[in-house]
């Protein structure tokens, strides 16, 4: 059996209809969350001194529980579809509320948010991964199962 470009385009019955695609980019999204967000906020976590600031303690565990539930991700692809859907919205929040006006008075590189905004600029590879066809019709339309009247 052949790989057939054609075939990452069809969709796959055992991921409710999200074609291959979809699946694989989700995938490699949950991959990234996992190991690379995972590396470094476990790294932080666990070799953190002294006493927390309860809001940066807050910002650390928050993304560390973030990449270890992308592991379940990398299993179930589809089913983890919310946590990317956070993501996406948080992450282009961030750069809407704060990196776009330090960039607009040309003070965002070399400021404390530049790492942030670095990071958050691949907010593109989520809204790429997404199957938006199905996020539409399993979470914000549903049409109605039509009625059948109870016997006599």
């Amino acid at each position: 059996m052949g790989f057939s470009l054609k075939s990452v385009f069809r969709r796959a019955a055992r991921h409710d209809g999200v074609r291959w695609i979809n699946v694989y980019l989700l995938r490699l999204l949950y991959v990234l969350m996992f190991f690379v967000l995972g590396k470094e906020t476990w790294t932080h976590l666990l070799t953190h001194k002294g006493p927390w600031d309860p809001t940066d303690a807050v910002v650390w565990c928050l993304w560390t529980a973030f990449a270890t539930l992308a592991g379940i991700g990398i299993i179930h692809p589809v089913k983890m579809i919310p946590m990317v859907l956070l993501e996406i919205f948080y992450k282009a929040l961030w750069l809407i509320l704060v990196a776009y006006p330090l960039w607009r008075k040309g003070a965002l590189w070399g400021s404390p948010a530049e790492g942030i905004a670095s990071a958050f600029l691949w907010l593109p590879l989520p809204i790429v991964a997404v199957p938006w066809g199905y996020v539409f019709a399993t979470y914000f339309y549903r049409p109605r199962k039509p009625q059948v009247a109870p016997s006599p």
